[in-house]
């Protein structure tokens, strides 16, 4: 059998082969010369300054350890919040003897005043102040020598103790979320603190604010504390804020590491809501 061998060229397709390896080699040159050669052109990429600025001020919310800052009425700080701040035991005592005298900051300047905190800490803790529109007016603190006391100016009245209907009287609250607040309410067994309103899921800062202006936390109800070191699963998990994984997590954790020498440690916790410890910790002890 006569075969042709692939190996075997003519004249034309010896050159065709010369001129591939050419163009190949060629496009080799071109690739390593344009990667190596330094970019010596104006530049098209912009830094977006307003997008950066907003970028920069999330950032400065969230503290290296993680806990995330969200705005808060400084006339209510707990000794465990100011901790968190960064404030010293002196400026917490001087908070709590002006707020043991039922009188009320109605800006960072007053809360200044009060605290004696140092202009470093309140630029940083300030741009999260939120105060109750209430609160931003001009407060007078005495007449002919006897105390105005905010509640008998604005005529509050008990945030435990007001209807569903008592609440739809507030501009922007409506048949939802009137019964929505009286639901959470319920679930917790009355508020304890004013700030727990804002955990109503739905309901704005803005709107809070104006139904603290009318409504506030006048009789706080009377809880059992359940012991951090001594409860169940069960018993944890009907504690406001905890579910039932939580509450393994946690028995899980003291178990595996001895009882809770402080409520803080509980931010120790796998998936523990550090945000809200503040509010967990009215409700246990130790």
């Amino acid at each position: 059998m006569n075969t042709k061998s692939h190996f075997r060229f003519n004249k034309q397709e010896r050159s065709g082969i010369f001129f591939l390896f050419l163009v190949i080699i060629a496009l080799q040159v071109a690739f390593y010369v344009l990667k190596t050669k330094p970019f010596v052109g104006e530049t098209r990429i912009f830094v977006d300054e307003v997008a950066q600025i907003m970028l920069d001020s999330l950032k400065s919310a969230v503290h290296e350890d993680g806990y995330m800052m969200y705005p808060f009425n400084p006339n209510y700080i707990s000794d465990e919040k100011g901790y968190t701040l960064g404030m010293s035991v002196e400026e917490l005592d001087r908070l709590f003897v002006f707020r043991e005298k039922d009188q009320f900051m109605n800006s960072p300047e007053a809360f200044q005043k009060v605290t004696q905190v140092s202009d470093s800490l309140l630029s940083v803790i300030a741009p999260y102040f939120k105060f109750p529109d209430w609160k931003k007016r001009d407060l007078p603190s005495k007449t002919n020598n006897q105390n105005i006391r905010t509640k008998e100016l604005f005529t509050l009245r008990d945030l435990n103790s007001a209807s569903a209907e008592d609440l739809k009287t507030i501009n922007g609250i409506g048949e939802t979320l009137s019964a929505r607040i009286v639901k959470f309410r319920d679930r917790l067994g009355g508020f304890l603190i004013n700030e727990q309103l804002y955990d109503v899921y739905g309901l704005s800062p803005e709107v809070a604010d104006k139904l603290l202006s009318r409504y506030q936390v006048l009789q706080p109800p009377i809880i059992q504390k359940i012991n951090l070191n001594t409860a169940n699963v069960d018993q944890l998990a009907n504690v406001a804020y905890l579910n039932h994984k939580l509450a393994q997590q946690i028995v899980q954790y003291r178990e595996a590491n001895g009882n809770f020498d402080s409520l803080d440690e509980l931010t120790n916790v796998t998936s523990f809501p550090t945000e809200r410890i503040d509010r967990i910790k009215l409700y246990l002890a130790l």
